[in-house]
C-alpha cells in the first residue's frame, strides 16, 4: 500500500470519527428535548409507567389546557416577555454605543475602562448579588420590574462583540468621508454603524434574549408576590412537596422554550455570519 494510499484511508477514518462523534452528541442533546415535547402531551397516568415511554398511547392537549387553570400561566409568560424584551433593547442600544465608542474615538483611560469592562465579564453573578440584592431593598425595588429587570440591562460581552465588530468592519476612511459629507456623530452612528451591525446585532439580540428569559435566582430573589414570577419560577408551581406533575411541567417547559427556538430559528443566519466577521469561530 503506497503512503498516498494510507493517508486518503486515514483522512477516511478521521472523517467518519468525527461525523460520528457530532452525531452522538447531537442524539445526547436532542432527546431530551423529544422527551419534553412527547411528555407534554402524555396524560399523567403514562408518565408514571415503567418502563417509559417515548411517545404518548393517547395523545392530549388538555396538559396545556390545566396548566393555564391551575396557575396564572399566561401572566408568568407576559412577565418574562416584559422582562426580557427590555432588556434586549437595552442590552443592543448600549452594547451599540458603548462598542462604537471602544472602536473609533480615543479619550483617557480608554483601554482601562474596557479592561474592567471585560474582567466584569468573567465574575459570577453569585460573588455581588447579595450586595446587589441590598441596595435593590434600599431602593424599594423589592417586587417590582425595574429591580428584576435591573441586573439584565447591560451585557458587557455585547459591548465587547459589537466593538470587536465595528473595528474590523468599518473603516475609519469611511467615517472620515460622512464627515465631509457633513454627518454628525449620531448620523454615523444610526446611518452607518447600525445597518453594518446587523449581524452582530442579531446575534447579540438572541444571546441577550435567552439570558433575560431563563433567569431564575435573581426574579426567585426579588420576586415575593405571584404576579411578579416570570416563566421559569412559574414551573415550580407545578413541583409540589412529595412529588411533581412531570405533565403540566413539561407543558410549561415547551411554552417557555418555543419562543428561544423561534427567534434562534429566524436569527440564526446572523449568528453565523457574526462569528465568521468577529473571528469567534475557532
Amino acid at each position: 500500500m503506497s503512503k498516498m494510499t494510507k493517508d486518503h484511508s486515514l483522512g477516511f477514518l478521521q472523517r467518519v470519527l468525527k461525523h460520528l462523534a457530532l452525531i452522538i452528541g447531537s442524539i445526547i442533546m436532542v432527546i431530551p428535548f423529544v422527551w419534553m415535547f412527547t411528555t407534554a402531551f402524555k396524560p399523567e397516568v403514562e408518565v408514571l409507567i415503567w418502563p417509559p415511554k417515548l411517545l404518548p398511547k393517547a395523545p392530549t392537549y388538555q396538559n396545556f389546557i390545566d396548566l393555564f387553570r391551575q396557575a396564572p400561566f399566561f401572566r408568568y409568560f407576559m412577565n418574562s416577555v416584559l422582562i426580557s424584551g427590555i432588556s434586549t433593547i437595552s442590552i443592543l442600544l448600549i452594547s451599540l454605543v458603548g462598542g462604537f465608542i471602544f472602536s473609533k474615538y480615543r479619550f483617557p483611560g480608554k483601554n482601562f475602562l474596557f479592561t474592567v469592562l471585560i474582567v466584569t465579564a468573567i465574575v459570577p453573578f453569585e460573588s455581588y448579588v447579595i450586595p446587589l440584592y441590598t441596595t435593590m431593598v434600599k431602593w424599594g425595588w423589592i417586587n417590582t420590574y425595574r429591580g428584576i429587570i435591573a441586573p439584565y440591562l447591560v451585557m458587557s460581552f455585547g459591548i465587547f462583540l459589537l466593538r470587536q465588530h465595528i473595528g474590523s468592519t468599518i473603516s475609519d476612511e469611511l467615517m472620515d468621508a460622512a464627515r465631509i459629507d457633513g454627518c454628525s456623530e449620531f448620523g454615523i452612528l444610526t446611518r452607518i454603524v447600525l445597518p453594518l451591525s446587523k449581524s452582530s446585532g442579531g446575534a447579540l439580540g438572541i444571546f441577550a434574549f435567552t439570558q433575560a428569559w431563563i433567569a431564575f435566582m435573581w426574579p426567585l430573589l426579588l420576586a415575593n408576590k405571584k404576579e411578579m414570577f416570570n416563566m421559569e419560577i412559574g414551573l415550580t408551581m407545578f413541583q409540589y412537596r412529595f412529588s411533581t406533575n412531570y405533565s403540566l411541567l413539561m407543558a410549561g417547559s415547551v411554552i417557555s422554550v418555543v419562543p428561544m427556538i423561534i427567534i434562534f430559528v429566524v436569527l440564526r443566519r446572523q449568528i453565523i455570519e457574526s462569528i465568521s466577521l468577529t473571528g469567534l469561530k475557532g
